[in-house]
């Protein structure tokens, strides 16, 4: 019996000389996801490439002093020593350049020219060679006389070109998404395309003839084709599309294309009316992410706020940047970055409780089992819930693994490490050991190394050199199906086996950019000896409602909470306020347990300068009523987040 199919695509790269995070968020989606299906037994199919065509190309190439193949030639091994440092295992890797791909591009423009869909005509508008985009007259205008995406200088292009009757199939179109709800995710780009959709589609201008780099039209050379049918052309054309390849038969259509929430609309209109013309099948899902923001901005070289992934890889490791880009960040809004936050993140997750259970783990079992795991003999009265949790974590996990939820499957990993380590204290080993209940100790230390065994297994797509550390301490390297997906039951691994301790897998990070938070104790005024004078100070305090006008309240649904490391009074949280999502702590540790707060949704100050506690960047504040020693976070029941508090 044949394996299940799975083909995952991100978007072919455009070649820049200067790479950033944002470039390995969207891959390490894409190749969590496809070792994940490979551990679930699909036969998963990965694409990713280079988008290597277009002016802007033509021109770094020229002011380089270089033909534009051995320009681009260069940029390209860069990105392919990106993803060999972050344990990108790719299927394919298709350049727009080769000939495999331009043949199938050729016999495309061919066919739906010969079809009617494309016509000979003349352009004249706007054109942003950086985005390689046309915009019409009034996204211009509304955008500033700027390009509404890069914010850059735009050409005005007349020239003789071909056109792509989109419009045509604007409506089957609407059909389409309206018949199938998952086709665009997450909801807000679908509904944001439908509007684009309704509001007219123009013909697309499909060639160009002022540059000469790109793949010919057929029959007319003087023209080469338009980028954007170039490009998204990969999709099939690394199949083996008009080939009689068996890799298009098996794998098409794809299962998710990943793409970043700016090119969108080329892969949900363009890309599915193109199909549409071809009479091919339409991808099942094309998920939009958001992107990763330095100080509120998008990333980019002008602004010198690049984040070099390459940097942080030797910095603190390929695995544990992997899944801080997964656990940080919605996967569909945009995150905020900052190395204050990753090093938090490592920290507490990674350092703390991950590898604070293996030491811990490791340490009982050499101290008083003489490096032996022995079987469990003796039930305690707190091993339940954590053998619960052996069961339907793998489910919850495998649910959001399946929604591309990737920051809630590594949370519901976290329920098994986060319960091992307080059944650590519950059960005391050290207590056991000590009076001499030898059985009960078995137990315990046997159930804390099956909670690593297990939650690691989990963990093996999002952080793939992780599990042969592991492994090689929990003494079972030399039986690699103890960490198949299939092996996730409990009792996996066999009593008498030995254990060989090592340093720790994520050595905690001493971050010299953290600040020290400063608690400065304010006096309290004292009562006012007359009414005149109370009366005068309760004038001063008042403000205007032009003051009052300048605080932005909004609400604000918290999707993460956790303490602060080495501060008993701040929380940590993720609050999503309408389509942003951000971080802010607050002193309320005091009051609240963290996982009580998930979900709730909160009023915050939403226009608050940004202030660093802990070396977090808070960006916020939650509003709470006190009163003596109580504290009670104020909550909204029927407002959704986003919504205005006024």
């Amino acid at each position: 019996m044949s394996k299940p199919t799975y083909y995952i695509t991100t978007p072919i790269y455009y070649p820049s000389a200067t790479l950033h995070i944002g470039h390995c968020y969207t891959t390490v989606a894409a190749d969590t996801m496809t070792r994940y299906k490979k551990m679930r037994g699909y036969d998963a199919y990965f694409l990713t490439g280079s988008d290597e065509h277009g002016q802007k190309i033509e021109r770094a190439a020229a002011a380089a002093g270089m033909e534009p193949i051995r320009y681009v030639d260069g940029i390209i091994e860069t990105f392919r020593e990106l993803w060999r440092k972050f344990d990108i295992d790719y299927s394919d890797f298709i350049r727009t350049t080769q000939p495999r791909h331009e043949e199938v591009v050729q016999k495309i423009f061919r066919k739906l020219k010969d079809k009617g869909d494309i016509y000979l005509g003349a352009y004249e508008g706007h054109y942003c060679v950086s985005c390689e985009t046309f915009f019409t007259e009034t996204q211009i205008k509304d955008a500033g006389g700027v390009c509404p995406d890069c914010g850059g200088k735009v050409d005005i292009v007349k020239e003789e070109s071909y056109f792509f009757k989109l419009d045509n199939y604007a409506e089957r179109l609407l059909r389409y998404i309206d018949e199938n709800p998952d086709f665009i995710q997450p909801v807000s780009r679908r509904n944001e395309m439908i509007n684009f959709i309704k509001q007219g589609l123009e013909d697309l201008s499909i060639s160009r003839t002022t540059f000469s780099w790109g793949i010919p039209v057929p029959d007319d050379p003087k023209h080469v084709i338009y980028v954007w049918l170039d490009a998204l052309t990969n999709y099939i054309s690394a199949l083996g599309y008009t080939k009689n390849d068996e890799r298009f038969e098996r794998y098409w259509p794809a299962d998710v294309h990943l793409v970043g929430k700016d090119i969108v609309r080329f892969h949900t209109i363009i890309w599915p009316i193109m199909l549409m013309a071809l009479d091919l099948p339409l991808p099942k899902k094309v998920f939009a992410h958001g992107w990763i923001l330095v100080n509120e901005g998008k990333m980019s070289k002008s602004k010198g706020n690049v984040v070099d992934p390459m940097i942080l890889a030797d910095k603190y490791s390929t695995d544990a940047l992997r899944y801080f880009l997964l656990r940080e960040f919605i996967f569909g809004t945009d995150g905020n970055y900052s190395e204050d936050i990753l090093i938090n993140r490592i920290n507490v997750d990674l350092a703390n409780d991950f590898g604070n259970l293996l030491s811990r783990t490791t340490a009982m079992i050499t101290k008083f089992q003489g490096g032996i795991i022995k079987a469990p003999a003796k039930k305690t009265e707190h091993d339940d819930e954590l053998l619960e949790l052996f069961k339907t974590v793998p489910e919850e996990m495998a649910a959001c693994m399946e929604k591309l939820e990737f920051h809630n499957a590594l949370a519901a990993v976290w329920k098994i490490v986060t319960k091992a380590n307080k059944y650590i204290d519950e059960c005391a080993p050290w207590a056991l050991n000590k009076s001499g209940n030898s059985e009960e100790l078995a137990t315990v230390l046997y159930n804390l190394a099956e909670a690593i065994r297990i939650s690691t297994i989990l963990l093996t797509p999002v952080m793939p050199n992780t599990p042969a550390k592991v492994f090689v301490q929990l003494g079972i390297e030399d039986k690699p199906e103890l960490g198949e997906w299939q092996a996730l039951a409990y009792g996996g691994i066999p009593a008498g086996t030995e254990i060989h301790r090592g340093d720790p897998i994520f050595p905690r990070i001493e971050a010299e950019t953290e600040e020290t938070v400063k608690v400065e104790k304010k006096n309290k005024p004292q009562k006012k000896d007359t009414k005149n004078e109370q009366k005068r100070e309760n004038t001063d305090n008042c403000i205007t409602i032009d003051d009052f006008a300048k605080v932005e309240l909004k609400v604000g649904k918290i999707l993460r909470a956790e303490k602060v490391e080495k501060a008993d009074k701040l929380l940590k949280f993720t609050v999503r306020v309408g389509e942003e999502e951000r971080t802010i702590v607050s002193g309320i540790a005091k009051y609240y347990d963290p996982a009580e707060l998930i979900g709730k949704n909160v009023a915050v100050v939403a226009n608050l300068k940004p202030a660093k506690l802990r070396g977090i960047e808070s960006q916020g504040m939650l509003l709470c009523a006190e009163k003596g020693d109580q504290l009670e976070l104020i909550t909204i029941d029927t407002i959704d987040d986003g919504g205005r508090i006024r």
